[in-house]
């Protein structure tokens, strides 16, 4: 049952200004992450609604997106903000983070496993069905828990927080650092420590350390579009090749994930496990181990682009 705050218009609520932010290409670093919060805030409070009901997971996985933007434009942002300020609300939206993201993920794993078997033979997919029970269930049990955390003050306190202090300036550290030239050079650093471990890699990486490889590309891509506003085509085009990087590393980590939860499921069910389910769990497992094959066979090229697009910044 949704409180009384819940039932009204939740933008109302949280005292959030009827215009938009926005900073023109010369304001202050301060002032574009001011902006892009303020975007995303709306974007978290629109999707808001959808979340609760449950019935397009598109909904939950725009809301949760817009968490981890503004959590990563706070830890890029952290030269040019106070940061006992933009520590704290990092630490709560990575709370909310937290709470919305096992559903989000059961959400992908159930769409992917569904998705797999619906070209299997009928007896097939009811053993299939048997298998996914088990995350059906954990999905149910997420969504209560996720559920809960959206009706709690604490989550109306960090939206109202966050909606406080975009009414004015952030708080940002006195300096005389051209900030713009701290930015680039933040992007620059960003890139190196990426390139570092990409240069340490043995010649067969494994998966754990693809997923780092992932994890420090979207840092850089996502200081690179908190630096496009000011830095146009050259950012932009570091970004487009982040994301084929991000993207392609991204679909052998939900091939490895798949894998892993597969064999865990059929774990889960015993040694006395259907003949029936253990075939379809080894048919699973082997696509998902087909595309990781594929996306290590991809991943270098993109890379390589990335490169590129980086030497030009």
């Amino acid at each position: 049952m949704a409180t009384s705050w819940q039932q009204r218009d939740l933008t109302n609520a949280v005292g959030l200004a009827a215009e938009p932010v926005t900073a023109g290409r010369q304001a202050p670093i301060a002032e574009h992450i001011r902006s892009g919060l303020d975007t995303r805030l709306r974007a978290l409070i629109a999707h808001d609604p959808g979340t609760r009901l449950g019935e397009d997971p598109e909904e939950l996985h725009q809301m949760r997106v817009s968490v981890r933007r503004m959590r990563a434009m706070l830890r890029s942002g952290r030269p040019f903000l106070d940061r006992n300020w933009s520590e704290p609300l990092r630490a709560e939206l990575g709370w909310l983070g937290r709470e919305l993201g096992p559903v989000r993920d059961l959400d992908v794993l159930l769409e992917r496993l569904r998705t797999e078997i619906a070209d299997f033979p009928v007896d097939e997919r009811a053993a299939a069905a048997r298998l996914i029970s088990g995350l059906e269930t954990e999905h149910g049990q997420a969504r209560t828990e996720m559920l809960a955390a959206l009706d709690s003050d604490r989550y109306l306190a960090l939206v109202r927080s966050i909606a406080k202090a975009l009414r004015t300036e952030l708080p940002a550290p006195e300096s005389d650092v051209d900030s713009s030239r701290e930015l680039r050079r933040l992007v620059r650093r960003q890139f190196r420590k990426l390139r570092k471990s990409v240069a340490e890699l043995p010649d067969e990486p494994t998966d754990e350390q693809l997923h780092m490889l992932r994890i420090l590309g979207k840092r850089v891509r996502y200081t690179a579009e908190l630096a496009q506003p000011i830095f146009g085509k050259p950012m932009r085009r570091l970004i487009k090749a982040a994301q084929r990087f991000q993207d392609v590393l991204g679909e052998h980590q939900d091939a490895c994930v798949a894998e892993e939860r597969v064999r865990g499921l059929l774990s889960d069910l015993g040694e006395d496990v259907d003949i029936a389910v253990g075939f379809v769990a080894g048919r699973l497992v082997e696509r998902e181990e087909a595309r990781k094959a594929a996306r290590r066979a991809q991943w270098r090229p993109t890379w390589d682009a990335f490169t590129e697009a980086a030497s030009k910044i």
